[in-house]
């Protein structure tokens, strides 16, 4: 299994995938479909046209890696009318996983610790 870090993105292509395909046809769907580098270490989320499958591919140290889950019963739910390339949180994967679809939600502001990047930018340009 994939583990969350704060910098890695989650995208998941919303039109149905040939889940024939391994990591180089994903990747290529990464690169050409949504525009994204497959090495970059952010997840691509695919899933299959009855939405009972799903490939999430992700590099990781030199090499692709590639996580399946295929449903025994029910669908992944998603909003395919939200466009082709969608934005996840890591939050929204695992509702996604787990059968959950949220129709409306609030996110409430939470404190969040600035990163290492942020600092160094806040003490160079005051």
């Amino acid at each position: 299994m994939f583990f969350p870090e704060d910098r890695v993105r989650v995208w998941l292509y919303a039109r149905p995938t040939d889940m024939r395909k391994q990591f180089d046809g994903l990747a290529a769907l990464a690169c050409n479909q949504l525009n994204e580098d497959p090495m970059s270490g952010h997840l691509f989320v695919f899933i299959n046209r009855r939405r009972t499958y799903m490939k999430v591919l992700y590099f990781d140290r030199g090499g692709y890696c590639l996580w399946c889950k295929r449903l025994e019963q029910g669908q992944f739910n998603y909003n395919a009318q939200r466009g082709d390339k969608q934005a996840l949180s890591w939050t929204e994967l695992k509702l996604l996983l787990d059968g959950v679809e949220v129709q409306k939600s609030r996110q409430f502001k939470r404190y969040q610790h600035p990163s290492s990047e942020a600092k160094r930018y806040n003490a160079a340009h005051g």
